[in-house]
């Protein structure tokens, strides 16, 4: 992320008392953009403000009023999706930041307008001080905060590195000899290989020696093809003999991964 801080809010002032994953991650968000970004929490937006308003007010970043956006899927705006949807785009480019969108911030944003439950909003609601603890809500808020810019800060890590990989996995298609991929070193291609012929793809394990894994090409982990049923959970000797390939060491009882001693037994189980 290469961030100018003149383009970011200096400020901002968002609602007091129980805060929820929408305000807070809006607000980490926004410290991630500026990290001089300071932040006011009140039960009423001062007239002479001067920052962003957010989650409060019934202005462009709350979502509040009567006539709250929702999105085409029908899953509301709330604070967070509404500055995500303005500034996501400086963290990541447009394809990734939408993906972002419906996989994370759709999550916080519908939990917020609907009560629907996830484990993120969850772990937020119980930072909140308890009803017996002597602790200021902006201590805690403040908290919280500093979890969901790690938090964040780990899925933009994440997703650079999935976009990465993914570039490199379309190079390495050019070498691909048939329905078989080999990658060397693993890579996350599972995304990539899901839409092409690829049917088995090769990577050293950190196990030593290799995997040879099916690449699904339907939804969830189905795969079109995988290892014979008479392979699978049974030891390396039980698989040297049946298979009559020296070295192949392992067969998931899934039928979906195999690992070998050697590249040249590796290119051979892919052959069966």
């Amino acid at each position: 992320m290469n961030m100018n801080n003149n383009l970011y809010p200096e400020k901002g002032f968002t609602h007091g008392g129980i805060f929820h994953a929408d305000d807070v991650f809006t607000t980490a968000l926004l410290k991630i953009l500026n990290p001089e970004f300071t932040w006011e929490r009140g039960f009423e937006v001062p007239e002479d403000f001067d920052g962003i308003v957010y989650d409060i007010g019934f202005g462009e970043f709350d979502h509040h009023q009567a006539d709250s956006r929702v999105r085409e899927n029908g899953v509301p705006y709330a604070a967070f999706g509404l500055v995500w949807e303005k500034y996501g785009h400086f963290v990541m480019d447009k394809e990734d930041a939408e993906s972002f969108d419906n996989e994370f911030v759709q999550m916080i944003d519908k939990t917020d307008n609907t009560g629907a439950r996830n484990p993120i909003s969850s772990i937020i609601h119980d930072m909140n001080p308890e009803w017996n603890e002597n602790v200021s809500s902006d201590v805690a808020f403040a908290k919280a905060v500093d979890y969901a810019i790690t938090a964040l800060k780990t899925q933009f890590k994440h997703i650079q590195a999935k976009r990465a990989a993914n570039k490199l996995v379309k190079n390495k298609l050019r070498e691909a000899v048939g329905h078989v991929l080999y990658i060397g070193d693993y890579i996350p291609w599972r995304n990539t290989l899901r839409e092409t012929n690829i049917d088995y793809v090769i990577y050293k394990s950190n196990r030593g020696g290799y995997n040879i894994q099916t690449v699904p090409h339907k939804e969830g982990n189905e795969t079109e093809v995988s290892f014979p049923v008479e392979w699978r959970g049974k030891t390396r000797e039980e698989l040297e003999e049946i298979s009559g390939i020296s070295g192949l060491t392992f067969c998931h009882n899934g039928g979906f991964l195999c690992a070998t001693d050697t590249l040249d037994a590796a290119w051979a189980v892919t052959k069966m």
